[in-house]
C-alpha cells in the first residue's frame, strides 16, 4: 500500500489482483479451478472484498506477494456491494507459494463507497508484524473503488438492504465492478458488518483516505 499523506489513490480504474484460470492444468490444479468458477455459498453472515475488474473483464495487473494480511474494523458501512470468487496468483517461483502451486482460491468483494471505523492491518515480517491503524478518533477511514480479496471473513453482525443472492457475477450494476459470466455471487444496495475481521490477500481502492494513520513494527497483530 503506497501512502502519501494519508491518502492513498489509484488511476481511475481500480487494479484488479485476480486472473482467469489457463486453458490448460494437471488435474488436481484444473479441479481446484473448477471450484473457483463454481462459486462460493452465499457469505451473508460475514461479508466484505472483492476482485476489481474494469467493465467486468478480470485481468491480472499485479501479482500477490504470497503473504496473507489481516484487516479489522469495528464498523464497516458500504453502499453498492457484490461479492464472487475468484483465483489470485502469486510471481512464477514465489518462495511464498508452499504447496498451493502459486495459486490461492479467494472471496472477491467490491463496495462503491465505504467507511470504516477503527481500522487495524497487520502483516508478519519475520517474527514481528507490520501494524497499520486509522480512522479511531472520529474520523472513519474513507474509500472509493474498495476490493478486497480474502480467504476468511467474519463480523459479528452483517445488514444487507435489497441483497440478490446466487445471481450471475457478470450482470451485477451494484458494486463497481462485474464479476466473470456464470460465476455465483451476490449483490446488495447497502452493507453494514459489526467488528468485521478479514484474512485477506490483495486490497485495492480508487481513492483511500486514512485519517489519523500510524504506522510502527509491532510483537502483536490486529
Amino acid at each position: 500500500m503506497a501512502i502519501s499523506g494519508g491518502v492513498v489513490e489509484t488511476p481511475d480504474t481500480p487494479t484488479p489482483a485476480s486472473s482467469g484460470p489457463p486453458s490448460s492444468e494437471p488435474g488436481g490444479r484444473v479441479r481446484y479451478r473448477r471450484a473457483a468458477m463454481m462459486g462460493l455459498p452465499a457469505f451473508v453472515a460475514g461479508a466484505v472484498l472483492v476482485v476489481l475488474t474494469a467493465q467486468g473483464a478480470i485481468a491480472a495487473q499485479f501479482a500477490i506477494s504470497g503473504m496473507p494480511f489481516v484487516i479489522t474494523a469495528d464498523s464497516l458501512k458500504g453502499t453498492g456491494f457484490g461479492q464472487f470468487g475468484a483465483m489470485d496468483n502469486m510471481p512464477e517461483g514465489s518462495p511464498n507459494a508452499g504447496d498451493t502451486g502459486g495459486q490461492v482460491l479467494t472471496i472477491v468483494t467490491a463496495i462503491r463507497k465505504a467507511q470504516l471505523t477503527n481500522l487495524c492491518q497487520s502483516v508478519e515480517i519475520g517474527g514481528t508484524h507490520l501494524h497499520l491503524t486509522a480512522g479511531g478518533k472520529g474520523t472513519p477511514v474513507q474509500a472509493e473503488g474498495l476490493t478486497t480479496d480474502s480467504t476468511d471473513i467474519s463480523g459479528k453482525l452483517a445488514a444487507f438492504d435489497n441483497i440478490e443472492i446466487g445471481g450471475d457475477a457478470s450482470t451485477f450494476d451494484k458494486p463497481p465492478v462485474k464479476g466473470p459470466l456464470g460465476v455465483f455471487g451476490q449483490q446488495a444496495d447497502t452493507v453494514e458488518i459489526q467488528n468485521v475481521r478479514q484474512e485477506n490477500w490483495a486490497t485495492t481502492a480508487v481513492k483511500f483516505k486514512l485519517p489519523d494513520l500510524h504506522m510502527n513494527f509491532s510483537s502483536k497483530g490486529c
